[in-house]
């Protein structure tokens, strides 16, 4: 194993956590950055050339019948072949995050449509799916099992935002296992049907997947509702005869705890595990060797490489398979430093010869890394994750160069947003103003029309009045439309009040005489 600095040229701000390359026929391609991408490349795709340890980042070109591929991280990909015979190859995308921090359910199919010698166009489809469709979901895995002459996708695991009904306003974003069922997902017919296996008991995010012939393997992972690595090994089976599929599950010994993994294959039957982590706050420096043989799986570890001290010290790593035993890290730059990169990049080869077509059928694996905004202090807090401005576009490249006006502006989106007339909340100027709010601005759903989210600093609420709204389910109006609210109440029904006629106040008998400034006041109270 070799590890070696790798230096970004240009748009270096563009590689976050989260991201994914696709291997093409030995090019890769980087896909999903943080935040919209630019107009010149509205996929946010772009060519990965690394060439004597310097990467440059070129745009890629679509096809015109391509459909929209926003830039997701942290989705479920893989390679797919429509039968082990067949020699074109394609990418399956499943899930992700948007950079607004919404979550995709969407499967994009990505293929090559034309290539030369100076770039590569793609076409990009979008799959309808019916029957049991995956939630939207990050954090996941997608394979491609072959039987009998057949193909089929298999989806397990991720996270996913909780459901609205049981949202409040302090954990209003918050996250928790997908449920631990096996999707099948037939791509030729767009047919989706999920299965309930009783050795899966729990849901689980950030693992490695293996997938070869009609197995798939499962290893590690993170339990989020638990806050645990178990050291799982499941082997799934799935035969696709006539009728219906058939799907089984076995649990095997020799399993590792680890998340967030990267998985590399270097040989046929040989695959490399980098990376990841085995606590929420300490890393994962062992890496292990996965060798299949028949039905048969046996994990061991190996000699590591020769790790820097930054890679040593850092508090959290990510990166992606780049294929051909190859593994692209990234790290935390120095921030004490004013003129530190935002990250800093390595790339490990686990293996020195190339990996041949065949060899790189099977290697269909999640291949991101546990997102640094989700639940654990280090992994996965987003104080680790840097905004950069990305640089200019090389010029001598077939594309509109990098023009400022036309990013999006990233503090309108997500948590970011303008929620009043008189809102100030700006993503470089923010702090922390409720004791439960911990890299977030707190919000509050104004339940005003279609609803809509605000700050609820800008709506100058109190901290006990902001839990106390968390915890009921009593509706919300934000200071611009509470007026319009109350203008909608019905008011209370009163009960009218009987008037007695006067004639009744006197009766004869009773004793009792009205003076004529009793009568008068009588008249007034009850007129």
């Amino acid at each position: 194993m070799s590890l070696q600095m790798i230096t970004v040229s240009n748009n270096i701000g563009l590689i976050q956590p989260g991201f994914s390359l696709m291997n093409f026929d030995g090019q890769v391609f980087f896909f999903g950055q943080k935040g919209w991408p630019k107009r010149s490349c509205p996929t946010g795709v772009f060519h990965f050339d690394v060439k004597h340890n310097h990467l440059k980042l070129k745009p890629a070109v679509f096809s015109k019948d391509s459909c929209y591929l926003p830039p997701l991280r942290y989705p479920a990909t893989c390679t797919f072949k429509s039968s082990l015979e067949s020699e074109k190859q394609q990418y399956i995308i499943h899930g992700g995050k948007t950079p607004n921090n919404e979550l995709s359910d969407k499967i994009y199919v990505m293929s090559v449509v034309c290539k030369n010698n100076k770039k590569v166009t793609f076409c990009c489809t979008e799959k309808d799916l019916v029957g049991d469709i995956p939630e939207a979901r990050y954090g996941h895995t997608i394979d491609v099992v072959y039987s009998r002459g057949k193909s089929m996708g298999v989806v397990f695991g991720g996270r996913s935002y909780i459901p609205p009904a049981q949202r409040t306003t302090e954990k209003w974003n918050s996250v928790a296992d997908c449920l631990p069922h096996i999707f099948l997902v037939d791509f030729e017919f767009g047919c989706s049907t999920s299965y309930i296996l009783p050795e899966l008991q729990d849901g689980l995010s950030f693992h490695v997947s293996i997938a070869r012939n009609d197995t798939i393997y499962i290893l590690g992972g993170h339990s989020l509702a638990n806050n645990i690595r178990p050291a799982n090994l499941y082997r799934i089976t799935v035969d696709l005869p006539l009728g219906s599929p058939a799907v089984n599950c076995t649990v095997l010994p020799g399993g590792i705890s680890v998340s967030s993994a990267i998985l590399t294959q270097t040989s046929s039957d040989e695959f490399v595990i980098v990376g990841g982590y085995q606590l929420e706050n300490q890393k994962r420096m062992v890496c292990n060797v996965i060798s299949l043989e028949g039905n048969k799986i046996e994990i061991r570890e190996m000699e590591t490489p020769d790790w820097t001290p930054d890679i040593k010290h850092s508090k959290i790593w990510f990166g992606s398979n780049m294929g051909n035993g190859a593994v692209f890290l990234g790290i935390p730059g120095d921030n004490k430093q004013a003129a530190s990169e935002t990250f800093y990049f390595y790339m490990l080869k686990c293996a020195e010869d190339e990996v041949n077509e065949e060899q790189k059928t099977f290697t269909n694996s999640q291949t991101s890394t546990e997102d640094p905004g989700d639940s654990t202090p280090f992994e996965d807090s987003e104080e680790f994750c840097f905004s950069a401005e990305a640089n200019n576009f090389d010029g001598d490249d077939e594309f509109d160069t990098y023009n400022e006006d036309d990013e999006e502006d990233e503090s309108v989106t997500g948590y970011w947003i303008t929620c009043c007339s008189t809102c100030d909340v700006d993503i470089n100027t923010w702090v922390p103003f409720y004791s439960t709010e911990l890299n977030k601005p707190a919000m509050i759903y104004c339940s005003h029309g279609d609803g809509h989210w605000v700050h609820a600093q800008c709506m100058d609420l109190a901290e006990r009045t902001l839990i106390q709204l968390s915890e009921g389910s009593s509706k919300y109006y934000c200071n611009e439309h509470v007026k319009i609210a109350r203008a909608l109440q019905t008011p209370k029904r009163a009960v009218p009040l009987k008037k007695p006629p006067l004639k009744s106040l006197h009766k004869k008998g009773s004793g009792r005489v009205l003076t004529p400034a009793k009568k008068s006041f009588l008249r007034r109270l009850f007129d």
